[in-house]
């Protein structure tokens, strides 16, 4: 029986940030990435909205080690905004092999697609704003020109894209849902501690099995 029996345009599905360098192999690879894949091709038909971002750093961005003399992956630094940043291996930086999307997963079912971090000295977790909340990317509109009014996010990583995605969607009114089993985490020993804190914020949380049921409601 085919996953697809009801579309709910108030509905939309973001697929965040499986791109090449998260996946094995990759400049940044999150632990079981490649996994996010076959959900997401799974649970895209469900939806007449389907969104993916993708990280799109210039080279000289403020998140890249390299670009801070004496520093190294995991240290942090405080940006011109004030802001604390992680620093990265260089990756998803325009138009390389690293910042294409995962050649497996079905963009035909892709309807919109959001870059962001693209600002040299800010970096941006969330699909909506960057770090500093000072530059929006244009997924709200897109989302507000639609009619959505819930969301369903899966991708990478969860304690970070996944996570400030989803914060920035409940402030600015959205019904939020986390496709649990397509999304997976940097540091696994946070992983639980961001759901937790996400749901006590208001998130809700489905399986991709789940879905079908859940958007006939």
């Amino acid at each position: 029986m085919p996953l697809v029996e009801r579309i709910m345009p108030t509905r939309a599905l973001l697929v965040i940030d499986v791109q090449n360098d998260f996946l094995p192999g990759g400049a940044l690879p999150v632990p079981r990435g490649d996994e996010v894949v076959a959900v997401a091709n799974r649970v895209m038909p469900l939806f007449e909205v389907v969104i993916a971002t993708q990280d799109w750093h210039p080279a000289d961005h403020v998140s890249f080690a390299v670009n801070h003399v004496g520093r190294t992956c995991g240290e942090s630094v405080r940006t011109a905004g004030g802001q604390l940043q992680r620093l990265w291996p260089v990756h998803c930086v325009p138009d390389s092999h690293g910042a294409a999307l995962c050649p497996d997963l079905d963009v035909s079912r892709v309807t919109h697609f959001v870059r962001k971090g693209v600002e040299t000295h800010v970096d941006s977790y969330s699909a909506f704003f960057d770090n500093e909340q000072g530059h929006p990317t244009g997924l709200e509109e897109v989302l507000r020109t639609a009619g959505v009014t819930d969301l369903f996010l899966l991708g990478l990583a969860t304690d970070y894209c996944v996570a400030a995605t989803a914060r920035d969607a409940l402030r600015l009114g959205f019904h939020v849902w986390i496709i649990t089993d397509g999304c997976r985490g940097i540091d696994p020993g946070s992983v639980k501690q961001v759901l937790d804190d996400l749901k006590a914020l208001g998130v809700e949380f489905t399986a991709s099995d789940q879905l079908p049921a859940l958007l006939r409601q």
